[in-house]
């Protein structure tokens, strides 16, 4: 057995709770010059924690590239309920991409999928080389779940995390991994936008897979289910497979990033320098105590 240990980080999802968890009393963090930089400098902290807690080997960037992917080709109305970003964090998003090159970490995304398709994609091609962990606030992620590939839901709160492994995940949710994808088809999901069953919740839908395994396993017993229920199904069949797909993350993306590529080393030097530029002084230090750690470890090895 190896003890290469990947760490893939759900980059926006990062971002975004770095900036609403530091902007919500209205004060935000900006240079001398009035750039913003909150966001970032969340994202910093919160990076440096899972680095402590999970001690990667390996470490992988994935970020949206953009509103626009297929499945916005396939339902126009996918995400059209989300605003515009802040504007003080719009910047933010090319500036985060900078700092995490410069500590030496791929950044990784392509136009045209999510990060989830990404981040998906790249926990399949290194789960045979390496124990993957996907830091995440997302929970459409638990589809990825497998006896080796792990994800982390980052919870309210500093170094609070639920690491999702098979056992948990059925204890937890009572689903296995491919039911994360089914139980959207039926109740669709109200962040992003897809009915799925119109009148099928959350609590119906997982009586459903709990009952007949998958979508086909309902479908084929719709004989055996309440008139109401089967009727609702009935209705919205293609609603129903198109929620399915556009919740199904996929393994195939054209993306590739091997351990070799993403071995974790600090860039201490580089990764200071845009510090400073930033004016991030008391974030330096961590990127040195980090650093004293790792010569630490590799003196004991």
């Amino acid at each position: 057995m190896n003890n290469n240990k990947v760490l893939i980080v759900d980059g926006m999802a990062v971002l975004f709770r770095a900036f609403y968890a530091t902007s919500y009393s209205g004060y935000i963090r900006k240079t001398s010059a009035g750039l913003p930089t909150n966001a970032i400098y969340g994202f910093i902290q919160y990076f440096f924690d899972a680095i402590t807690t999970f001690q990667p080997t390996h470490v992988i960037c994935c970020w949206d590239m953009g509103s626009k992917t297929f499945r916005t080709e396939q339902f126009a109305d996918y995400k059209g309920n989300r605003g515009e970003p802040p504007l003080e964090l719009i910047p933010q998003f090319d500036l985060v991409k900078e700092v995490v090159a410069e500590m030496g970490i791929p950044n990784v995304g392509i136009v045209g999928y999510e990060a989830d398709d990404c981040i998906g994609t790249l926990s399949k091609q290194l789960r045979d080389e390496a124990e993957v962990y996907i830091l995440t606030g997302d929970h459409d992620m638990l589809q990825l779940v497998s006896d080796k590939v792990k994800v982390v839901i980052m919870k309210k709160g500093k170094l609070n995390y639920a690491v999702y492994d098979l056992a948990y995940l059925l204890e937890d949710k009572q689903l296995a991994p491919h039911q994360i994808i089914d139980i959207k088809g039926f109740m669709g999901d109200t962040s992003d936008n897809y009915p799925g069953v119109k009148g099928i919740g959350e609590k119906t839908a997982l009586k459903l897979l709990l009952d007949y395994d998958t979508v086909e396993g309902v479908l084929e017993n719709l004989d055996k289910l309440p008139k109401g229920v089967r009727t609702k199904i009935e209705a919205n069949l293609d609603m129903l497979h198109l929620s399915r797909d556009l919740a199904t993350i996929r393994l195939d993306t054209p993306v590739a990033c091997g351990l070799t590529e993403c071995v974790w080393e600090l860039q201490l030097e580089a990764a200071v320098r845009k510090f400073e530029e930033l004016e991030f002084g008391g974030l330096v230090k961590l990127l040195e105590s980090h650093a004293k750690t790792i010569e630490v470890d590799l003196f004991t090895i």
